[in-house]
């Protein structure tokens, strides 16, 4: 078995995690792949104490990878699916980060966790992915996927951009607003929640349209079957309006047509026992907390 480490950042609190996490593998004879940048970063900390093979894309997985372990936040899973995208091999999040609706391994126990991986006592959870295509060739958008969503917003001005909004070749709404957010179930409880959008199960088979700040104050967020092909359509006062998938950002000429579709393949994330996205919504958004219950 081998297992592939990534992380985004150092922070000086999550060191005593990491050396758990790499001591327990190692207590096992768990092969262990780090990718180069964060190993980089750890070997300047000292906070390894031996020498590890490192992963720079995906290509460097082979059928022995069998998990992916994210430390850092829901952020950085995020970055962790850009190296697995449809390799199938599932991402373990470990959160040394802040609210953690992804990364659901608090530091105080993971080691406890990371035995239930070997015993095999865990299920997954397949989560919807989306793509991107774009009417003008963007050579910055390599990664053209996203886990959490794809949002269009404006770009270098404070006035509102017009959204055209087409569903399965129907016309829908133009949306005069901030901008646009597509969002997935996974992504239904970042930025589209902020927004005012819906919070969404995991498995439901369900995208969520939420506008930004819209001047059409009767535009509402929608839910719609993930099978729907959305066709945006965007302009304004700018040349270019800004895409967002998940973290990623480019700049896009007004009047581009983007066409946004669900992937064939799905991100797989580790569910453990007592760690449900139901126990998640009462515990991050303090659902259940009124006095009167």
């Amino acid at each position: 078995m081998k297992v592939a480490i990534f992380g985004q950042y150092y922070q000086e609190n999550s060191q005593r995690s990491i050396k758990e996490i790499f001591a327990f593998f190692k207590k096992r004879d768990v092969e262990v792949i780090v990718e180069n940048i964060y190993y980089s970063v750890l070997r300047e900390k000292n906070v390894l104490d031996q020498t590890h093979s490192t992963y720079t894309s995906p290509d460097d997985f082979d059928r022995e990878t069998k998990l992916m372990i994210s430390i850092g936040g829901d952020g950085t899973i995020l970055r962790a699916a850009t190296f697995v995208r449809d390799s199938g091999i599932p991402i373990l999040g470990v959160n040394t980060g802040r609210l953690g609706f992804l990364a659901k391994v608090q530091q105080e126990n993971i080691e406890s966790y990371l035995q239930l991986i070997l015993d095999g006592d865990y299920t997954l959870s397949a989560r919807t992915v989306l793509s991107l295509h774009c009417s003008e060739e963007i050579p910055e958008l390599q990664l053209n996927f996203a886990l959490n969503e794809i949002t269009v917003n404006r770009k270098d001005t404070t006035s509102m951009i017009t959204i055209e909004t087409f569903l399965d070749g129907e016309y829908l709404n133009s949306y005069w607003a901030d901008g646009l957010i597509i969002s997935t179930p996974t992504g239904s409880t970042g930025y589209s929640l902020s927004c005012g959008g819906p919070v969404l199960m995991p498995e439901v088979d369900s995208l969520v349209i939420t506008p930004i700040a819209p001047h059409n104050l009767n535009a509402r967020p929608l839910v719609i079957p993930d099978s729907t092909e959305i066709r945006l359509k965007v302009s304004g006062r700018e040349s270019q309006y800004l895409v967002s998938l998940d973290s990623r950002r480019v700049a896009v000429a007004n009047e581009s047509i983007l066409t946004i579709t669900k992937t064939p393949y799905k991100i797989m994330m580790v569910e453990l026992e007592g760690e449900t996205f139901i126990k998640t919504l009462r515990n991050k958004l303090l659902w259940g907390q009124d006095k009167r219950n």
